[in-house]
């Protein structure tokens, strides 16, 4: 696999809707694969399409419990509120509260292009909102509040 570069912020392609997949096929299994190694290695939870310069509907995600591989995904259902500070790959050290949902029903195809409908709950709920939203042109400072920044080499106790 290979690493993908990280778009950050002023890059004009976090602000553009990535376009649904066609087809599942070996090149988008790659992308994916690439992006899990990219999130991985840059010790995130969540990496979109457009993060890597691609402006395709995928994302991946792992809350701990294991990678998520999403194409196309839609927010069918969404129930539950609370607000969270958020961080972001392609804003880095920059930090907000944003308000999301607890729990969210997500239609999607998964790495094989198969149908799968996935139930999220918690973090898992609000990483993949973070992520459906880059794939909309949208980062979290567009909705987050006491946004600051944080300094990466300061130790938390």
């Amino acid at each position: 696999m290979a690493l993908r570069t990280i778009r950050l912020e002023s890059d004009t392609i976090l602000r553009k809707k990535a376009k649904k997949v066609e087809r599942v096929d070996g090149a988008i299994l790659t992308l994916l694969r690439d992006m899990a190694d990219t999130m991985y290695k840059h010790d995130g939870v969540g990496l979109a399409g457009n993060q890597v310069g691609v402006l395709k509907r995928v994302l991946v995600a792992d809350d701990g419990d294991g990678l998520v591989m999403l194409v196309n995904p839609v927010i069918v259902e969404k129930e539950g509120n609370e607000c969270k500070e958020e961080g972001c790959l392609s804003v880095p050290e920059i930090y907000g509260e944003v308000e999301r949902a607890s729990y969210i029903k997500v239609k999607a195809l998964d790495e094989k292009g198969k149908k799968i409908e996935l139930k999220a709950y918690d973090f898992l709920a609000r990483i993949l909102q973070h992520e459906i939203d880059h794939l909309d042109g949208r980062l979290f400072t567009d909705i987050a509040s006491n946004i600051g920044r944080r300094n990466t080499e300061e130790k938390s106790e």
